[in-house]
């Protein structure tokens, strides 16, 4: 389905992140740009002072007379510093190749070798030692200016005269590549030109009327691709403020501190932010404070201040479908959260539900300007538009095999478009099971439904060669503290609700209890917090295929 091309950016007026740092450098020297937390204070940089460390960057980046086009990896948690060699791997006219700060010794070791990189940039990570033994003798390290960092002096490596130049990229030229979070296997090494990711950063700002106004706060991964195009990039070409979260101890005085005019954020922390307030004002007093007149707007406003929210005008999700019931929630305190869909293969700008509709929660939007988006025959979502990615690094063969005949990107997702335009998403064709019965399920609806129950903090579908599909789920922490009988009755309640609205063969045939939570430490979660089935499904195994009379089992 084509998209009205009224408001979009053609591909020959996009230009670099670098043109955009010469402009602010020259036009607005004195602007705050970027205002990073360390300890009791604040590290702050202008456009001008931005620019200054990255001219030091790109310098001594050429001092080291790699060849051009070299694969430089960043290795951090979100900082300024990270966005500052970001810009000085482009003005030195290399590659940049970030990697999750999250990721364990076998990813970084992979990343680096397949990628080929000359020199990583080490910043501030939660297993320092560990993650630093990953990276082999022969690639230098430098190491960002924070607490902990590993690697040549930061102080050392800048201590030389900025770059005078102002260079340009070939906007054709690769500016990097981005190693998908592994979900199923190694990561794909996706690869973007300036001009397909800067494509989608410049006609973001009209999709989410983003202007040099705005403040955002910077916490989701650089190293993913939405954080990277909808925050980073975008930034470089709307001017707006950027404020970063130190740790996730000061999350909210951070988040407090921004007072941020956007705010994007994945399901799995939209559910933590809601199990917070509950957990302050229980839900049947909350409900009954709603819906007093004028009192309900007054608690309203102050669950929004107290989150940090009192001067956002837009709330977004992405990385994997929010449970409508979740976005039906945070809409009677105000918080209208507008869902998107995008992957690192098309830089993230797929579809977007700007502005927010009610009646169309559970959608991910309608596409935007400039993609164009169909359904194919087995019901899989396939896009085209300038911002899809040049191909899989060094893999031809999954290249080829990711794009139609006709240029189409395979999305890997199942979904329907109703008559106004809005997509809604089905499901994951590699996510799809077939059971004992030789029918096939499609589990992401139904977790869903069982995610409505507040109790719910995480859920997992499986049944492959199962009689039934069963559910294997974690309790909130709240949840947690209750007694067993109440939280039986409970999931017994969801689980006779959820069957009565599926299909025969879609019915669960139980919910199994896990109390350990699942996380990107125990290898359960991706960096982006989305659950890894298959590797939920191998390792609790046993479990799935156990015998249980019950239908709701405890795994303790």
């Amino acid at each position: 389905m084509p998209t009205d091309t009224a408001n979009l950016i053609p591909q020959e007026s996009v230009v670099s992140p670098l043109t955009m740092l010469y402009k602010w450098e020259k036009e607005q020297p004195d602007i705050l740009y970027m205002t990073q937390p360390i300890g009791d204070t604040e590290l702050t940089f202008t456009w001008h002072e931005t620019a200054q460390e990255v001219r030091k960057v790109a310098a001594a980046l050429l001092a080291k007379n790699y060849p051009k086009g070299s694969r430089i990896a960043v290795l951090s948690k979100n900082c300024a510093h990270w966005m500052i060699v970001d810009l000085g791997i482009m003005m030195a006219g290399h590659i940049s190749v970030p990697i999750f700060a999250t990721a364990g010794q076998e990813t970084i070791s992979y990343v680096l070798e397949h990628a080929g990189c000359s020199l990583i940039f080490v910043g501030k990570l939660d297993n320092t030692e560990a993650q630093e033994i990953a990276v082999p003798a022969s690639i230098e390290k430098i190491g960002f200016p924070y607490p902990g960092a590993v690697g040549a002096s930061w102080e050392q490596f800048t201590d030389i005269e900025p770059l005078s130049e102002s260079p340009l990229p070939d906007m054709n030229e690769i500016m990097t590549v981005i190693y998908t979070s592994g979900s199923t296997g190694q990561p794909k090494g996706v690869v973007h030109t300036y001009q397909t990711i800067c494509w989608a950063a410049c006609n973001s700002l009209s999709a989410l009327s983003v202007n040099e106004d705005d403040r955002i706060v910077s916490y989701l991964p650089l190293a993913h691709i939405t954080e990277r195009v909808l925050v980073e990039l975008a930034s470089f070409y709307s001017r707006m403020q950027i404020r970063f979260v130190e740790s996730l101890a000061t999350f909210t005085r951070d988040v407090k501190a921004c007072q941020p005019t956007l705010f994007i954020s994945v399901p799995r922390l939209w559910t933590k932010f809601q199990l917070g307030v509950l957990a302050k004002l229980p839900q049947k007093k909350l409900s009954f404070l709603l819906s007093i007149p004028f009192v309900g707007k007054k608690i309203a406003k102050k669950i929004r201040n107290e989150m940090g929210f009192g001067s956002a005008r837009l709330w977004a999700s992405g990385s994997a479908p929010l449970a409508p019931a979740t976005i039906e929630w945070f809409h009677t305190i105000g918080v209208d959260i507008c869902e998107g869909w995008g992957m690192t293969e098309n830089s993230a700008y797929g579809t977007g539900s700007v502005p927010f509709k009610a009646d169309k929660i559970g959608c991910i939007g309608k596409a935007y300007d400039g993609v164009e988006l169909r359904i194919a025959e087995d019901g899989e979502i396939q896009v085209s538009s300038p911002c899809n990615m040049v191909g899989y690094y060094k893999e031809p063969e999954k290249t080829a095999g990711v794009f139609t005949n006709d240029g189409f990107l395979r999305t890997g997702d199942k979904g329907v478009i109703d008559a106004e335009g809005y997509v809604k998403i089905t499901g994951r064709l590699k996510d799809i099971f077939k059971t004992e019965k030789g029918k096939y399920v499609a589990p992401a609806p139904i977790e869903a439904k069982l995610m409505e129950n507040p109790i719910v903090e995480q859920v997992c579908v499986t049944g492959t060669n199962l009689p039934q599909p069963i559910a294997l789920l974690v309790l909130s922490e709240q949840a947690r503290e209750h007694n067993k009988i109440g939280i039986v009755e409970s999931l017994r309640e969801t689980l006779t609700k959820v069957n009565n609205s599926l299909e025969s063969h879609q019915k669960l045939d139980r919910i199994v209890i896990f109390n350990e939570e699942w996380s990107i430490e125990n290898d359960l979660l991706t960096p982006t917090l989305k659950v890894k089935r298959h590797v939920i499904e191998d390792k609790f195994k046993s479990i799935i295929l156990a015998n249980h009379k019950e239908d709701i089992v405890w795994n303790d």
